[in-house]
């Protein structure tokens, strides 16, 4: 029987894939059609991931006129429907990615190219456990511009940051009780709320499960959850990487160890530094850094996080619990030895962030590469290689990197550059009010 069947309440419809940006592209349908799109899933063309941010056409896209624009098909997830709480009539979606004719994976798919990285990953009998940290700003964008919203207990607008506050958390209790509620209905396992670096900055953990598709999963929808339920409480939600100059950027982070088949954590040992595996990966993320800056940071305003002394790296180095390092190793238990990947920004498409983090980590492991010796103090004082500090010098690192390769389908990387550069192009054209628009709700 279909989730659907035990929920009569349910009205319509949502089915959809992430794009390249990380846009959900799909339709909607009444309810009778929904056993029709579970067993034959629908047809969309190829081109349809592989919009710019405005959803329209890439120009020049070999997936449009040069192509026909042929249609792909559209199948579910093995994640099911998900119930959709922000709405006000009881609705579900139904996460789905894209396939030839012939059933083989569409390559230009995000969701596909992280299910290829954990393939590599299984048939070395390894499995990734990742969690992600979901940084998001609350914003009241009523009038002009942005600004922290009231707090619905008092009328008052926060005077500061004030970070790991409880009296910032308790403002906006209904919020985040509606928000755990929602999580728990969609199944994203939120674990803690905390108060962040900027006003109306918060923060919420999603627990590690031994799955990248689902930590994926979880991210993309979680993003699309606290949008759209915040806007129910009068709000906006942001995942922009930086919608305050003077405030801390969100990032999104994650964690991830690599476990064998009876479950054995292979970056634990009993010892302070780790095994050899997880000196691999570490090697691996770092060397991917610099090719792979336009997935961590695939927007405009996506540089604007990405500069010294603002809770974000900007140096290809990493550390043992130092926040200041691109990449950290996290303080704790030895037996839960881990790597956080910290360069990406709240803005980015969170399939193509885990493949880009997991694939490089592969890289790392395949080569057996060794890692230079870690820091120690902070990493915006001291001479390293930096991460790209501009959206072009981003995209021509992409364009050509043998690593991005490696992990992704020449298909994707292409279409990824087209769209990337079509964007650039027509952003310079914008205002700072309306790149802000731009990305406030989209993102």
């Amino acid at each position: 029987m279909s989730w659907i069947d035990d929920r009569p309440e349910v009205r319509n419809v949502r089915c959809g894939a992430a794009d390249l940006n990380g846009q959900a592209r799909g339709k909607r349908v009444p309810r009778k059609f929904a056993a029709k799109l579970e067993e034959e899933g629908t047809r969309f063309p190829f081109s349809i991931l592989n919009l710019d941010i405005w959803g329209e056409d890439v120009e020049d896209s070999p997936l449009v006129f040069e192509a026909g624009d042929p249609d792909g098909v559209l199948m579910p997830t093995e994640r099911g429907y998900v119930p959709m709480p922000w709405l006000n009539s009881p609705s579900a979606l139904l996460p789905m990615w894209m396939f030839h004719e012939d059933g083989t994976p569409f390559a230009g798919d995000p969701r596909q190219a992280l299910a290829r990285v954990v393939e590599k990953y299984h048939a070395r009998g390894l499995t990734p456990v990742v969690a992600t940290e979901m940084e998001f700003y609350l914003v009241d964008d009523s009038g002009d511009g942005i600004r922290q919203p009231r707090s619905p207990r008092s009328g008052k607008r926060r005077p500061g940051a004030e970070i790991l506050s409880l009296r910032a958390l308790d403002a906006f209790d209904m919020f985040f009780n509606d928000l755990y509620d929602a999580c728990d209905a969609m199944n994203i396992p939120a674990e803690a709320a905390i108060s962040e670096v900027g006003m109306g900055q918060f923060e919420i953990n999603l627990e590690h499960v031994p799955d990248a598709l689902k930590a994926a999963d979880d991210a993309w929808l979680f993003k699309m959850l606290v949008r759209g339920l915040a806007r129910n409480h009068g709000m906006a939600a942001s995942f922009m990487a930086k919608p305050y100059e003077e405030y801390a950027g969100s990032g999104l982070h994650t964690h991830f160890s690599v476990v064998d088949a009876d479950g054995n954590n292979l970056m634990a040992n009993d010892t302070f530094e780790g095994t050899r595996l997880l000196h691999n990966a570490i090697a691996g993320c770092l060397k991917g850094i610099p090719d792979l800056a336009l997935i961590f940071a695939p927007h405009g305003n996506s540089y604007e996080r990405l500069v010294p002394e603002s809770h974000a790296p900007t140096g290809v180095c990493w550390a043992y619990d130092n926040r200041t390092a691109s990449v950290r190793v996290p303080g704790g238990s030895f037996k839960a030895r881990r790597v956080e990947h910290r360069v990406a920004g709240g803005d980015v498409n969170p399939y193509l962030f885990l493949a880009a983090v997991l694939g490089s980590a592969l890289i790392g492991i395949e080569d057996d590469l060794t890692p230079p010796k870690p820091i120690s103090g902070n990493a915006y004082e001291q001479e390293m290689l930096q991460i790209p500090d501009t959206w072009a010098a981003a995209i021509d690192a992409f364009e050509n990197s043998r690593i991005a390769r490696r992990i992704f389908d020449d298909t994707l990387v292409d279409n990824f550059v087209m769209t990337k550069r079509q964007e650039l192009h027509y952003f310079a054209e914008l205002s700072e009010e309306q790149q802000l628009e731009l990305y406030l709700d989209t993102v």
